[in-house]
């Protein structure tokens, strides 16, 4: 069976960010579709698994464990699990960003 979720169905966010939790679809994939004014993104946290993110506008600023870079369009990061993280849109637009986790439900220790 193919699931759509389709948008029209699902409430609206404030931030505009989209979470989808896999497992109940039968899959071992979740996400954020991130859409972030400048200055917002996510405290610092940890998932006990990889996380993927995939950037589609905008430009963030991912401090990973002692590392800090920036990432733009079209730019993929690959974080390692168990690794402190977070990221914070740099740029004067908007940050389009999926954020692709390793696992069918999102499991996130907050540490800020």
């Amino acid at each position: 069976m193919v699931h759509v979720l389709r948008a029209a169905e699902r409430a609206p966010s404030a931030s505009r960010t989209i979470k989808f939790e896999g497992e109940a679809y039968g899959t071992g994939i979740s996400f954020f579709s991130v859409d972030n004014e400048p200055g917002q993104g996510p405290a610092l946290h940890v998932h006990p698994y990889a996380e993927t993110w995939i950037v589609k506008s905008g430009r963030a600023r991912l401090v990973a464990g002692e590392e800090t870079l920036d990432i733009g369009p079209n730019d993929i990061a690959v974080m390692p699990g168990n690794t402190p993280h977070k990221f914070t849109n740099i740029g004067p637009d908007r940050l389009v960003i999926i954020c692709i986790h390793a696992n069918g439900t999102i499991v996130q220790d907050d540490l800020e």
